[in-house]
């Protein structure tokens, strides 16, 4: 059965709909405060975990606190303390006006309420000097539908580092842009002194197609909106795809998702999913929530979050007006021409591997008389970085980083021999994702 994909299209349809899968943002919890008094993680702390295995762990304190982890011993452990560092939860407010029409009996009237949602989120970049910080979260944390704004999302965001859950460490935040589709979203944070005293660092973020099943999953973010915590387990599905119910309620969305077991409730959103080493491998956006069903919940892969945040932090760059994620619609659909694994001697991991076809090229496109039906994708090369093609949502997943300035050729086979072709941007057309 061939197993198609389309490049044109921002997702990807599955016919199976999972059932009562739930976004996890935390709106019924607005009064909910922590009694616990978390203890700010210093190089001390760090150092006690590490006592005796110095020689595999580098700790450098400081402005670029970091933790490099060889070790096995306390590797878990280790990882958390890297990924607090690059962790925050959120809280977004929302001010929803109801209106009620008048009728014979009773004249028209208005009133407001306030709403919050408790989530979480990764810094993905920081400038110390400055205070200034961007992070990734979910749309959904940020959204609420009928919200008194332009584009339902929150205008009164706070973001909190671990160890510092008081108000009076409030740092605030902005929506510069997001996707509710790819259900992610980036806000800036600017002008902190809060960023500027603290050990807050970026997230290192791992290469998603790496990930293969019973790697470590550490989920790190705000569950019931009580603070920053972290749960353990493992990816039990390296990619699959979700049918979710679209946050403006106008249809439903497939989003590509990591499957992991690691314990996820309300708060977790837009969280990371780091492994053995610290470093983020997805960001954590839906569970399902059935009595029949046990500890199933998902992240959104390290790489689609890392392409459609770099996406929405470079048009806003361009045009601070933009707020969405956009795609280059090149006109090819893709097929899996075989499919097997692949063994990796030096860790023994097994990965899937899909040769990747091209099944129709669109008349008019910028890939028409250029790529073929039958051509393999060995590769795609956007502005000089390649990018191996081993599963047909690498073709996808590629293309959000690409721009209308990019140079971008496919490495192909065509007839048994490789060839490069290359495509012209420039005239493609820009279609918000």
């Amino acid at each position: 059965m061939k197993i198609k994909k389309k490049i044109l299209s921002a997702l990807m349809l599955v016919a199976t709909v999972f059932s009562s899968v739930s976004c996890m943002a935390v709106s019924r919890y607005q009064s909910v405060t922590s009694s616990t008094q978390q203890k700010y993680v210093t190089e001390s702390d760090v150092n006690k975990l590490i006592e005796g295995i110095e020689e595999n762990v580098t700790v450098n304190a400081g402005d670029n606190y970091n933790i490099n982890i060889n070790s096995t011993e306390n590797k878990n452990s280790l990882s958390v303390s890297k990924g607090l560092l690059s962790a925050v939860s959120i809280e977004s407010k929302f001010t929803v006006t109801t209106v009620t029409p008048p009728s014979f009996f009773y004249p028209g009237s208005s009133s407001t309420s306030q709403k919050t949602s408790r989530g979480s989120g990764v810094i993905y970049s920081i400038d110390k000097e400055k205070g200034d910080a961007l992070i990734i979260t979910n749309y959904h944390v940020v959204y609420s539908k009928g919200a008194d704004t332009a584009n339902d999302i929150s205008d009164d965001i706070k973001c909190y580092l671990y160890g510092q859950e008081y108000e009076q460490y409030a740092v605030y935040a902005t929506f510069i842009g997001g996707s509710m589709n790819y259900d992610i979203a980036v806000l800036k944070v600017e002008n902190s002194d809060v960023l500027r005293k603290s050990k807050a660092v970026a997230a290192e973020f791992e290469d998603s197609n790496n990930v293969s099943i019973l790697d470590t999953a550490i989920a790190i973010g705000n569950p019931e909106g009580l603070g920053i915590a972290a749960t353990v387990g493992a990816v039990n599905v390296e990619s699959e795809h979700i049918t979710m119910k679209s946050l403006d309620e106008t249809g439903y969305v497939s989003v590509r998702v990591l499957r992991i077991d690691t314990p996820i409730n309300g708060g977790n959103s837009g969280g990371g999913l780091y492994n053995d080493e610290g470093k983020v491998i997805g960001i954590v956006n839906a569970k399902i929530a059935d009595t029949s069903v046990d500890n199933i919940a998902y992240a959104i892969p390290s790489n689609v979050a890392k392409y459609v945040a770099e996406n929405i932090i470079y048009y806003d760059n361009l045009d601070s007006k933009n707020d969405s994620v956009y795609r280059l619609m090149v006109g090819v659909e893709v097929e899996v021409k075989s499919a097997g694994v692949h063994i990796d001697s030096e860790t023994g991991k097994i990965l899937k591997y899909e040769e990747v076809a091209v099944e129709k090229v669109d008349t008019g496109e910028a890939c028409y008389e250029k790529l073929f039906v039958g051509d393999v994708i060995n590769a795609v090369v956007i502005d000089g970085v390649r990018y191996e093609i081993t599963r047909t949502y690498n073709v996808i997943d590629v293309m959000l980083t690409a721009r209308t300035t990019s140079s971008v050729v496919f490495v192909i086979e065509r007839n048994g021999v490789e060839m490069e072709v290359y495509v012209d941007m420039s005239t493609v057309a820009l279609t918000a994702a």
